[in-house]
């Protein structure tokens, strides 16, 4: 069987790569000439930790490759896979014009039967104007929609889709269905669960999935934030909560917000669409006010502890990504947090395993005091404070000894409540958390 997969972007390498690793003849499509010598060379655009090496060993066998020609990796398959962009437009939809134009040039390109396939977070409805496309393109083969939404976290991607808690199969045609349970077969074989239903429904599970760990975030940094205002403590809470079956523990965690390439934007579209069918999601637009509100929570933690004047102060930054195990910056709490110092005049050093890179072109041509540096330790020399903004494992248990004689302030902030305030407390360090009571020293 052969599978062509159009885009190579997060969503759509991982697909291609993983249904190569279960056998199938998968051809990777992508318009970015740079992007697919990359990939031939054995190399990936972003940092996904297990998938180059699973591209690697798949090229190798001969069961993956990589083309910018649209009619060569359509030549003959029996499925195509839509994993393009749909990035967030002026008005908050969801922008489906790569979606389209990738359909479009995929229905021209067909030489046979075949079944295109939405892997693309796409707005409820958009099956049906694919339909309408195919409909009008009036091609002399049978091509027929389905969707299949990702459920994909950035930092464990490989293992979600080779592991996954369910596989949702959106398919008003016997043909898609029959096809994409032969596709998705392994997974059945070792007992993964395959949830078919209606493409409506099936691109709408994807947004509300989402919407409700978006919700859980949102709720608990908003119970942290009155946490801090009554004298309790969320850590406390989160326990006393999570033990509730009806509740669990996931997402339960207080921060800085969520951020990344999903949740700020389904969010957002889903909203819209709610807003398109006449329908107010109030609950959704409190999460997202309530998470843009929380991206500002550490500065205003920081300008508090130095009276409101920062110039001239340096900060070390833990942590770039909107989370760990990925070097992806969009909607990043650090990201905001960095602008916002700048603006107020203080200087950072940051440091970050992954995403150095996209923080320093992010920031190209600002000549406005961000330095990145090549260790954790590096940045806190000589700074003002410590603020932890990613969770990554190096941070959990560094030595505080030396930190504290590297820093020229002894106060941390914790945006992600990593660490212990009476720890904190006894060596000698002012804290800060989230939905925590402040920490003194106590040394």
């Amino acid at each position: 069987m052969k599978i062509a997969v159009v885009g190579t972007g997060y969503v759509g390498l991982v697909t291609g790569t993983c249904l190569a690793n279960i056998g199938l003849d998968v051809v990777c499509i992508d318009v970015d000439a740079d992007k697919i010598r990359v990939l031939r060379d054995g190399q990936i655009p972003f940092y996904e930790p297990g998938l180059e090496e699973l591209l690697v060993s798949n090229t190798r066998a001969e069961r993956l490759t990589f083309t910018t020609d649209t009619q060569e990796g359509v030549e003959g398959a029996d499925a195509v896979f839509l994993a393009v962009g749909t990035p967030m437009g002026d008005d908050a939809s969801a922008d489906l014009s790569y979606l389209f134009k990738a359909a479009e040039d995929v229905i021209d390109a067909a030489t046979s039967d075949l079944v295109i396939v939405t892997k693309s977070t796409v707005p409820v409805g958009t099956g049906e104007k694919l339909k309408a496309l195919v409909h009008k393109k009036a091609s002399p083969h049978h091509i027929v929609v389905a969707s299949n939404p990702e459920f994909l976290k950035e930092g464990d991607a490989v293992n979600d889709f080779l592991k996954p808690d369910r596989i949702v199969i959106g398919a008003d045609d016997e043909k898609a269905k029959a096809l994409l349970n032969r596709i998705y077969h392994p997974f059945m074989l070792s007992e993964y669960r395959v949830i078919h239903m209606d493409i409506k429904s099936a691109e709408l599970t994807k947004y509300a999935a989402n919407a409700m760990l978006a919700t859980r975030i949102s709720f608990m940094n908003d119970m942290a934030n009155l946490c801090e205002r009554v004298g309790a403590n969320i850590d406390l809470i989160r326990t006393g909560i999570s033990t509730d079956k009806r509740i669990g523990k996931a997402f339960l965690y207080a921060g800085v917000g969520y951020g990344g390439s999903c949740f700020p934007k389904d969010v957002k579209a889903l909203i819209h669409t709610s807003k398109e069918a006449g329908h107010e999601l109030s609950i959704m637009e409190a999460v997202d006010a309530v998470n843009t509100r929380q991206r500002g929570v550490m500065l205003a933690k920081i300008l508090r502890h130095f009276d409101g004047d920062v110039a001239g102060k340096t900060f070390a930054v833990w942590g770039l990504a909107f989370k760990p195990r990925t070097d992806d910056i969009r909607e990043a709490p650090a990201v905001s947090l960095i602008e916002g110092l700048l603006s107020a005049g203080a200087k950072v050093r940051g440091y970050d395993r992954a995403a150095r890179a996209n923080v320093a072109a992010h920031f190209s041509g600002r000549d406005d005091g961000l330095v990145l540096v090549e260790d954790e330790y590096a940045a806190v020399e000589g700074a003002d404070a410590l603020v932890l903004m990613t969770e990554w494992p190096e941070f959990r248990l560094p030595a505080w000894g030396d930190i504290k004689k590297r820093l020229k302030g002894a106060v941390v902030f914790d945006g992600r409540n990593i660490y212990s305030p009476a720890d904190l407390s006894k060596e000698g360090f002012t804290y800060y958390g989230i939905g925590r009571e402040k920490a003194e020293p106590s040394a």
